[in-house]
């Protein structure tokens, strides 16, 4: 899925094993009155062998923000309070490598008191992990080998404490945590103190060295969570948005093709999704051979699906982990997913169209993208060209789009492939559309207008021309007749548009003017397929007609 890990190829140095080891060792089963080790899954080991990776060259901890992101009943209270217990008590300082060259680590407490929290929202939210984390320590032998005094409501340790806390206390900022855990953080936003608590949280722990995990199921774009956040952040690091290192984001959904109304296709969702906590007789569908069955009720959680008076959104969105969208949005994530298909290639020399949005002018502090999406004519296969966003952070301070590079890429394209249309919005950059149309005009096949071959306005007086145009796109998405290469801009762009009833009918804009959340992406998209729909009108072959060895 978008931003699932890649599993541990077991080459570079972690102390995850170590911690494995020690969970096992000293931590009691959930649930259990018989001391029963807590055994984490091998889904969770990699996590953990992810988390606790260290530098080759010195030894020290890389990651210090993680986000794990699995389905309602998973396990991901139980094991982050694990890990909480880990950080309080083992041996997770990077500290080097042993003779044998194998990564050592020290106690929190030989280099400070060690703090350890688990934040929440709602003090109901914390039992989630509290509980849990209570039953852990208190069942095996914590309490002796460590020193530990576990109470009800904190639990002591020789030096430093192990406290539930929410986003109204008052003590939180300063608070010299060396570890947070924060839980359902999809829930987390401005309004109940969230985003607050997590900001706090997380300067804390950089001030420590520390580290913070926060365990969210899937968030609903567009509501400002936290776990919306991180997200953003991520995708910002992986398409080199962003500079931010040592973040570790862990999310599994079920396919986006998964079908609710088939029995069949949910349980491979479910399966998907709860990968090896999932109760199904034939085990794990990650690892091969297949993990043991797990405790998460597939067929019970398949029953809710049929029960009319869920909600569908609710359910995919707690059980599949499926990110899904705002109530306004235009298109949803799992549709958009659902047609990519990242491995079709456009070749040097192909038939294509050219769709154009683009920006140049700050508007307070945010700059709109400028995106230019190709379309190919045989088969409606969409794709990037190029994207120009606005850095995140410093970067993007006094940002302005790159004009001299678009201008670079649009002749690039004109001379990689053969471009038979090219649609652009003209505003802002309407000296550079006209200077377009006299250099490619008449070359062009297909042409808006006779007077202005690629001016194609998305604004002003066009409105019923604009609304027909984004129906076809939408309906070619939902239906399957385009594929697209499932480049990150333009699938956060198309995710990011927002449906706006205007008298003539549907339009789509960001979900308000001062948004950073472009959808300049999606709209050149639009403007890309409606030049191959206007091809194919006319009568444009997909291919060069090829007469006497050559080409007319």
């Amino acid at each position: 899925m978008p931003w699932r890990g890649p599993e541990y190829e077991g080459e570079r140095p972690t102390l995850g094993w170590y911690v494995i080891d020690w969970m096992i060792e000293n931590l009691a089963q959930p649930g259990r009155d018989d001391g029963a080790p807590y055994i984490p899954t091998l889904e969770m080991a990699e996590f953990l062998l992810h988390f606790y990776e260290v530098h080759p060259v010195t030894g020290k901890r890389i990651i210090h923000r993680a986000l794990l992101s699995r389905s309602r009943g998973w396990g991901k209270s139980p094991f982050v309070g694990g890990i909480g217990l880990a950080e309080a008590c083992a041996d997770v300082v990077g500290d080097g490598f042993d003779a044998n060259g194998e990564p050592v680590g020290r106690p929190w407490h030989t280099l400070r008191t060690p703090y350890v929290r688990l934040a929440a929202v709602t003090e109901q939210q914390t039992d989630n992990t509290w509980n849990p984390l209570l039953e852990m320590a208190r069942g095996r032998s914590l309490s002796t080998d460590y020193g530990l005094e576990v109470l009800d409501t904190v639990i002591y340790l020789p030096r430093g404490e192990i406290r539930p806390i929410t986003s109204s206390a008052d003590s939180v900022k300063g608070d010299p945590a060396v570890f947070a855990a924060m839980d359902q953080t999809e829930t987390w936003k401005a309004s109940n103190g969230g985003t607050k608590l997590a900001k706090t949280m997380r300067f804390n722990a950089t001030k420590l060295g520390g580290s913070v995990i926060e365990t969210p199921n899937a968030f609903t774009p567009g509501e400002g969570s936290v776990a919306e956040q991180s997200a953003a952040d991520y995708q910002a690091i992986l398409d080199g948005r962003s500079k931010a290192r040592g973040i570790l984001v862990d999310h599994r959904e079920a396919p986006p093709e998964t079908d609710m109304t088939d029995e069949r296709s949910l349980v491979a969702g479910l399966r998907y999704a709860y990968g090896c906590s999932s109760d199904h007789p034939d085990g794990c569908v990650l690892h091969d051979p297949p993990c043991a069955p797990g405790w998460s009720p597939i067929e019970r959680i398949t029953a809710d699906f049929w029960d009319t008076s869920n909600d569908p959104q609710d359910l995919r969105a707690d059980f599949l982990n499926q990110i899904t969208h705002a109530s306004d949005a235009w298109v949803t994530e799992p549709e958009v997913r659902a047609s990519s298909d990242v491995g079709k290639r456009v070749e040097l020399g192909e038939r294509i169209v050219l769709g154009f949005d683009g920006s140049r002018k700050r508007n307070r502090k945010v700059t709109d993208a400028t995106a230019l999406i190709g379309c190919r004519l045989s088969d409606g296969h969409v794709f990037e060209v190029g994207v120009w966003e606005q850095p995140d952070g410093a970067a993007g301070k006094d940002w302005q789009v790159p004009v001299v590079e678009v201008l670079a890429t649009v002749q690039e394209t004109f001379d990689r492939y053969d471009v038979v249309g090219f649609y652009a919005d003209p505003a802002k950059w309407e000296s550079h559309v006209a200077d377009w149309e006299a250099a490619y005009g008449p070359r062009l096949q297909v042409q808006a207008t006779r007077n202005h071959p690629i001016e194609w306005w998305m604004t002003g007086g066009r409105s019923v021309l604009i609304v027909r145009a984004l129906e076809k796109f939408h309906t070619a998405l939902i239906e399957g007749e385009l594929t697209h290469d499932g480049s990150s801009a333009l699938v956060r762009h198309l995710c990011n548009a927002r449906r706006r009833t205007s008298r003539s009918g549907l339009q789509i804009a960001k979900a308000h003017p001062d948004s950073p959340k472009k959808i300049d992406a999606a709209v050149a998209a639009v403007l890309a397929w409606q030049c191959r729909l206007d091809a194919i009108a006319k009568g444009v072959a997909a291919e060069p007609e090829e007469m006497f060895g050559g080409t007319f």
